[in-house]
């Protein structure tokens, strides 16, 4: 998995890029159609933000968290894209997007006593 790597008002150091490394090869062993991540880390008045996006399985996803602590922010942000990618997974697998609608009945075995009462409820006048 590639990561792309790129830091607004702060500079990345070996330290930033090992623990983005890190924590991020370990999303991508979990989802290994995962092929690259844009991984965005910013500092604005004393706060951190991490912001990562990507595109999984056709669907364009972005996740951003923000903390007092840079290694924070990261590590926030890398457990709300394992959550992003696990749903986006879910919705892929999920039975309902298999099933055809509408599918009609064929050969329906229909007992004496259905067929007699369906006969009266026809018949039947109030």
């Amino acid at each position: 998995m590639k990561i792309n790597l790129s830091g607004h008002h702060v500079e990345i150091t070996e330290g930033i890029e090992t623990i983005v490394q890190s924590k991020f090869q370990k999303v991508g062993s979990h989802y290994p159609d995962l092929m690259d991540l844009a991984v965005i880390i910013k500092v604005d008045r004393h706060e951190h933000s991490a912001e990562v996006s990507t595109h999984y399985q056709g669907a364009s996803m972005s996740v951003t968290a923000t903390d007092k602590d840079m290694y924070a922010a990261i590590q926030s942000t890398a457990k709300k894209l394992e959550a992003a990618l696990s749903k986006r997974k879910g919705a892929l697998l999920a039975d309902r997007n298999e099933k055809p609608l509408g599918e009609p009945v064929e050969n329906a075995n229909i007992t004496e006593e259905s067929a007699e009462f369906l006969d009266e409820a026809a018949n039947y006048s109030a």
